[in-house]
């Protein structure tokens, strides 16, 4: 295969790296004044990476380190739509809150963040993998205290960094245990190892590995700094965290759990299995007490982690396209709840997080009040909006492959965890109004609002042909 057509399957990640160094060129001779423009430039090389992956050809390219297939295209499209609405998120928010601390380097971090993501859900090779999980993650480290004023944002970065490097170092561990025993860091000859009778160094090699993508999907045990990122961060920052790098981690999970490590499906199931309850368990446990939103949706992202994770315990091309499916869906609920949140200011203009003050919003601001409870109830998977359709496919994955007391326990506690989301609702319809909020004059995210108000109800059934054999072809490419 020659140079220029492996070029040209990494075509989305070359868009978005040039796209990058140019509008960093820019933002520097540029200075504040052009923050707004770069984040509209952005967005158009969003669009632009999107639309190469039509151009792409399809296969393994440089000797299968890099995997430019339908699976892969399938993340992208999740990743570059989350990445635009963070963006679009931004100068209001900074406007409003942090005076003149929105700076063009935050679209360009975002984009140099996706490019490391396209890079992790593409992976052919653990050193790829390696490769795009530490440049998406030293941008978010950065994303995470760019509010320099705010000493939340500074802890939020801190926190996120020091725990980051720990997984990093566990992950990279678990690698070298995985080529040590396998002697490649090719998926492909990997599965080869562990179809063989593999020795005790691959199944600790295993067990590492999903260790330290645990981390990054925020699963239980290694979920310990979410709700702190998740409440220091900027709230654009947060609704990005919540959405595109958890569509990157769990799709990459996907991949070395399906193609890696495939012949070992009995081992890996039993530690994804015990992390999907944990986290479900953790998830809908620890969001009960909150009274910050950001925190609870912190809770909820652990929670809903834990239902994607069923799909992947099937371990069939079903239970791949259910967990595709259930983050297609899981994306816009976060990026519509966050878009909410912003909402949340008082006179002062001073951005507010308390769930008290949500009290009687549905009498000061009912159509906030309704879009609010669209999320909740599909968050908490409530029929007929679209979240139930979510978990639904996740369920019955596994039901078809045999995991009948595994289901029947992730539907008992998806029950529990509704408590937290109604909780929300009863503040909003029942409680006495608390202190109005300002008004929010902006066209962009009242939009978006209304958009993933609209997709998460019984319209968005309407999707589901569509978006069901979508995601089957892409998971079908993995088997």
């Amino acid at each position: 295969m020659s140079y220029a057509t492996n070029l040209l399957m990494t075509l989305p990640e070359l868009v978005l790296s040039i796209g990058a160094i140019a509008l960093m060129m820019v933002s520097a001779w540029g200075g504040q004044g052009v923050a707004r423009a770069i984040g509209w430039a952005s967005v158009a090389v969003l669009i632009g990476a999107g639309v190469s992956l039509g151009i792409s050809t399809g296969g393994d390219a440089f000797a299968g380190l890099y995997k430019a297939d339908a699976f892969a295209v399938f993340g992208k499209v999740l990743i570059y739509a989350a990445a635009a609405v963070a963006i679009l998120m931004a100068p209001g928010f900074f406007a409003r809150t942090a005076g003149d601390d929105l700076r063009p380097e935050y679209p360009v971090l975002i984009l140099l963040s996706a490019v490391g993501m396209g890079m992790m859900v593409s992976a052919g090779d653990l050193l790829t993998l390696y490769v795009g999980l530490e440049l998406q993650s030293l941008a978010a480290y950065v994303l995470a205290s760019f509010m320099r004023r705010d000493t939340r944002s500074a802890e939020a970065g801190l926190k996120y960094f020091v725990l980051g490097a720990l997984a990093s170092g566990i992950l990279l561990y678990g690698i070298s245990l995985v080529y040590g025993f396998s002697g490649t860091t090719l998926f492909d000859s990997i599965a080869t190892a562990y179809a063989g009778a593999h020795s005790k160094g691959l199944l600790f090699g295993l067990v590492f590995v999903f260790a330290g993508l645990a981390f990054k999907m925020s699963a239980v045990p290694f979920h310990m700094w979410t709700p702190d990122v998740y409440e220091g961060a900027p709230t654009p920052v947060t609704a990005f965290f919540g959405s595109a790098p958890k569509v990157a981690a769990i799709l990459l999970t996907v991949r070395v759990a399906v193609e890696a490590m495939g012949p070992a499906q009995l081992e890996w199931r039993q530690i994804v299995i015990f992390a999907s309850l944990a986290s479900i368990v953790l998830g809908a446990a620890g969001a009960i007490g909150q009274s910050n939103i950001k925190r609870l949706l912190a809770y909820s992202s652990i929670n809903n982690v834990g239902f994607a994770l069923i799909g992947l315990a099937a371990g069939t091309p079903q239970g791949v396209s259910a967990v595709l499916v259930y983050m297609a869906i899981y994306i816009v609920m976060t990026l519509g709840s966050f878009l909410i949140v912003l909402q949340m200011k008082d006179a002062e203009g001073r951005h507010i997080e308390e769930v008290a003050s949500l009290s009687g919003l549905s009498r000061t601001k009912p159509y906030l009040a309704f879009a609010l409870a669209v999320m909740m109830f599909s968050l908490a998977g409530i029929p007929p909006l679209f979240g139930f359709y979510a978990k639904f496919a996740v369920f019955w994955a596994a039901v078809q492959a045999g995991l009948f007391l595994y289901a029947a326990i992730g539907i008992a506690l998806s029950v529990v965890g509704a408590y937290y989301y109604l909780r929300i609702i009863k503040t909003m319809y029942f409680d006495d109004p608390a202190p109005e909020f300002a008004p929010v004059e902006s066209g962009v995210e009242g939009g978006l609002i209304a958009a993933s108000t609209a997709f998460l109800s019984p319209l968005g059934y309407l999707a589901i042909p569509a978006l069901a054999a979508w995601s089957l072809a892409a998971a079908k490419a993995l088997f």
